[in-house]
């Protein structure tokens, strides 16, 4: 079955961005975005899709969390057995999505990816609601078949059981923190006719120091 949607359409009015006002880093724009989307209430601001590609060349994407934004790019956790873990491995590259609809923006991060420290990963691990510490658990190898819900569920018992509430869980040696370190990244406000705005930071790389620069994009 078929479906048209060339007669769906919205224009985007809520605000611009003016290549002359925006800071010097990169990084103070994406602290302020984030505030004000978690002060306007968007649903989870901090979900993004993450782009990965393999040696097979095929790109993946799928939703994760950002968990934290540091002096130099994000970080999120994850299986590192999963499809995604996989493809770091082969091609440590990747890009980052976020899109609030009800600010009309997008901010695109992309850059080098690696794991994070294990005590740092640790420590996080720790912090997460005693089942989901559980759950990671169940989902070994991540993206493996399985027969069945049951068995999913059943696992999940067996792993209650065996690490009861308010008992440490250990944390898995196959799970953990990544961090893109940001090489570029665009942000992106959406204007009426089309008209948007976009602004891309990206090194300089002929000075030593670390130092941004800015250019506007045709939307």
């Amino acid at each position: 079955m078929s479906m048209d949607f060339t007669d769906q359409r919205l224009s985007y009015e809520k605000g611009e961005l003016d290549q002359q006002s925006v800071p010097e880093s990169p990084f103070e724009l994406l602290n302020a975005w984030m505030i004000e989307a978690i002060e306007q209430n968007v649903q989870e601001p901090y979900a993004m899709s993450l782009a990965t590609c393999g040696a097979d060349n095929k790109p993946s994407v799928r939703i994760v969390l950002l968990r934290e934004m540091t002096d130099t790019g994000i970080v999120f956790y994850t299986n590192y057995e999963s499809a995604k873990g996989q493809d770091i491995v082969e091609n440590p590259h990747a890009e980052a999505l976020f899109f609030w609809h009800e600010l009309e923006r997008q901010i695109r991060i992309s850059g080098s990816i690696a794991k994070i420290d294990a005590d740092k990963s640790a420590t996080y691990f720790q912090k997460r609601p005693h089942d989901s510490q559980v759950g990671a658990w169940v989902s070994q190898p991540q993206s493996g078949e399985v027969a069945n819900r049951e068995v999913m569920e059943q696992t999940f018992v067996q792993l209650q059981t065996k690490y009861p509430e308010h008992s440490p869980v250990p944390t898995p040696a196959f799970w953990g923190g990544y961090e893109i370190t940001v090489e570029k990244i665009e942000f992106w406000q959406g204007r009426a006719n089309r008209m948007h705005d976009r602004i891309v930071y990206e090194q300089d790389s002929s000075t030593e120091a670390a130092k941004w620069m800015t250019k506007r994009l045709l939307p």
